[in-house]
C-alpha cells in the first residue's frame, strides 16, 4: 500500500538546524511531484515547498521560510528532504511530505487540494 513516512523531527532550539527525511513506497514515485507543508497549533496546514518529479523546487519555497529552508529529493531512493537552518519558534509545527501525481516533469503545486497521498507527520519544536 501507499505509505510516505517522514522522519528527522524533534525539539531544536532558535538558530537550530533540522533535516527531515520522508520515505515513499508503494507507488511509481518519479511520477510524482512531492512537496512539504506544515501545521502548527490552532493554525491551518500551510506550504512549504514542493519539488518536481525533476527535481526542481518550487520558486524558493512560501515566503516564511525563503533562504532558510531547502527541498530535495533523491529518485534513486524514494526519498524527499527538507533541510532546515536558521529555525525559529514560528517553525514550531508538523511537518507533512506530500504526493502529487502529475504528468509535469518539472511542474509542482502549492496547493493541497492537488496532492494525492500524505505522510502522517513529525513534530518540529522550536525552543527560544
Amino acid at each position: 500500500q501507499v505509505q510516505l513516512v517522514e522522519s528527522g523531527g524533534g525539539l531544536v532550539q532558535a538558530g537550530g538546524s533540522l533535516r527531515l527525511s520522508c520515505a515513499a513506497s508503494g507507488f511509481t514515485f518519479g511520477n510524482y511531484a512531492m512537496g512539504w507543508f506544515r501545521q502548527a497549533p490552532g493554525k491551518e496546514r500551510e506550504f512549504v515547498v514542493a519539488m518536481s518529479r525533476r527535481g526542481t523546487t518550487y520558486g524558493a519555497g512560501a515566503d516564511s521560510v525563503k533562504g532558510r529552508f531547502t527541498g530535495s529529493r533523491d529518485n534513486a531512493k524514494n526519498t524527499v528532504y527538507l533541510q532546515m537552518n536558521s529555525l525559529k519558534p514560528e517553525d514550531t509545527a508538523v511537518y507533512y511530505c506530500a504526493a502529487d501525481r502529475t504528468t509535469s516533469l518539472y511542474g509542482t503545486s502549492s496547493m493541497e487540494s492537488e496532492y494525492d497521498y500524505w505522510g502522517q507527520g513529525t513534530q518540529v519544536t522550536v525552543s527560544s
